[in-house]
């Protein structure tokens, strides 16, 4: 995750913070709400890195290799899925 990501998420919770005072929508823990909406997608960035990760790792060309692809799709997939579990 790069310095740019990182200041693109945090700039991305405070447009979240924004709308709720846009909607006239007190919050007295407006800090707690930007914390929590940047560490989401902080998570969800690193989430998506890690399944990824997975997908990317390269497998040898010969058939005894094959069988390992759907265990790295299915560990990706299963990386995505923590974030719906909520």
């Amino acid at each position: 995750m790069t310095r740019e990501d990182i200041i693109r998420m945090a700039r991305e919770a405070e447009d979240y913070v924004d709308t709720i005072y846009a909607k006239g929508e007190y919050h007295p823990g407006w800090l707690e709400v930007f914390n929590v909406r940047f560490a989401a997608l902080v998570a969800a960035a690193e989430r998506e890195a890690c399944a990824r990760a997975c997908e990317d790792v390269p497998v040898p060309q010969d058939p005894t290799a094959l069988t390992h692809i759907p265990t790295l799709e299915r560990c990706a997939a299963a990386i995505r899925a923590r974030g719906e579990s909520k």
